[in-house]
């Protein structure tokens, strides 16, 4: 089995990130205490930590979502907004992640009538500030809320910002009754730009969200998409050719951003052991393995990836093809990628770097 210093040690990729996810507790409190917010369910940072655990964990997607009216709340000037994006920075390449793209949605933080290039521009430059000196890369992915009506606005900005750190484009929040199709203007407007796209869904419905993502909007990143596997046969000797989705998916590599502990917390899954991560790497799917909301979930990748080795029994093969998935598609130039494919080979084709922890 994995060692959790081997697995914190191994240089990582992240896709699935909230930025609004991932506060650390201290800072709530600290930025809340500073704009004089009294709304805090606790302003004892370890208390607050663990209430935003038990809140997030309650089996149900819009419960989950709760919990960030309070993250919201502290992330309303650029001033704090800098800070958590430094701050998410420097926590991932603490986890040894050496490429990360987090995403976030410029429209919750307007409530102190900052303009949508104010927040994206703060974003970018705490990403740069918390990356400095300490071997990572980090860029962003802008989202529209998916249950509102702005989604083409949002888009227009990701593309003004494109050049500057913005790498991609999602839609994100509430999926039941939201489907991606709502929002074509926005994803015809991405497909015409040549601008890559990835969208939530499948994670708490079945197939269907995630065919209209992949073959409506031009995703070639799906955002959980657990109901995938609801196409696969449950029968091993069954063949995956019945399922033209399936086979889109094997066909175009379209990656899955799976995030376990997210996954269970919402009730998406009822254990680790049933989460389909495992199975769809066995089937040759582009699966990654994400955090989707450090904070609320109480975790980095690096848990993330020990709690999936000791309930799969996955070696340092499994999680360098994890690695090289999440590499493969990210939205970076090839050049770029090119460069991290060479860390991450250098370091998982070494034998010495796992010898007696395997």
């Amino acid at each position: 089995m994995l060692s959790p210093e081997i697995i914190q040690t191994a240089p990582k990729i992240l896709l699935h990130d909230h930025l609004d996810g991932g506060l650390r507790p201290s800072t709530i409190v600290q930025l809340a205490k500073d704009s004089e917010i009294k709304s805090l369910p606790t302003y004892n940072a370890n208390e607050l930590g663990d209430w935003m655990t038990a809140t997030a964990d309650r089996k149900d997607l819009e419960l989950y979502l709760e919990a960030f009216a309070h993250t919201l709340s502290v992330m309303q000037n650029q001033d704090a907004i800098y800070r958590v994006a430094a701050e998410c920075a420097e926590d991932l390449a603490d986890d040894g992640i050496i490429y990360a793209e987090v995403r976030f949605a410029p429209e919750l933080h307007l409530a102190n009538r900052l303009s949508v290039p104010q927040v994206i521009e703060s974003v970018l430059a705490g990403f740069q500030s918390g990356s400095e000196g300490r071997g990572i890369i980090v860029n962003a992915l802008i989202c529209a809320i998916r249950s509102n009506s702005r989604s083409k606005e949002m888009m227009e900005f990701a593309l003004q910002f494109r050049s500057k750190g913005v790498v991609g484009f999602d839609i994100a929040g509430p999926e039941i009754g939201y489907p991606p199709s709502d929002h074509l203007e926005a994803f015809h407007l991405a497909m015409e730009s040549d601008f890559p796209v990835t969208i939530h869904a499948g994670e708490v419905g079945g197939a269907i969200y995630i065919q209209e993502a992949v073959e409506e909007c031009g995703a070639s990143r799906i955002g959980h998409g657990l109901g995938l596997q609801y196409e696969i046969p449950s029968n091993e000797d069954a063949g995956l050719g019945e399922s033209k989705l399936v086979s889109l998916f094997l066909d175009d590599q379209i990656a899955l951003e799976l995030c376990p502990t997210s996954n269970l917390h919402i009730g998406a899954v009822d254990s680790f052991a049933e989460h389909p991560i495992s199975r769809f790497l066995e089937l040759g799917l582009c699966a990654t393995i994400n955090t989707d909301n450090r904070l609320m979930s109480n975790t980095c990748l690096t848990k993330e990836l020990q709690i999936c080795t000791e309930t799969f029994g996955w070696d340092i093969s499994t999680v360098y093809t994890l690695m090289r998935n999440a590499l493969s598609s990210s939205f970076i130039p090839t050049d770029l990628k090119e460069d991290l494919n060479s860390v991450l080979s250098d370091w998982y084709l070494t034998p010495s770097r796992v010898h007696g922890n395997t």
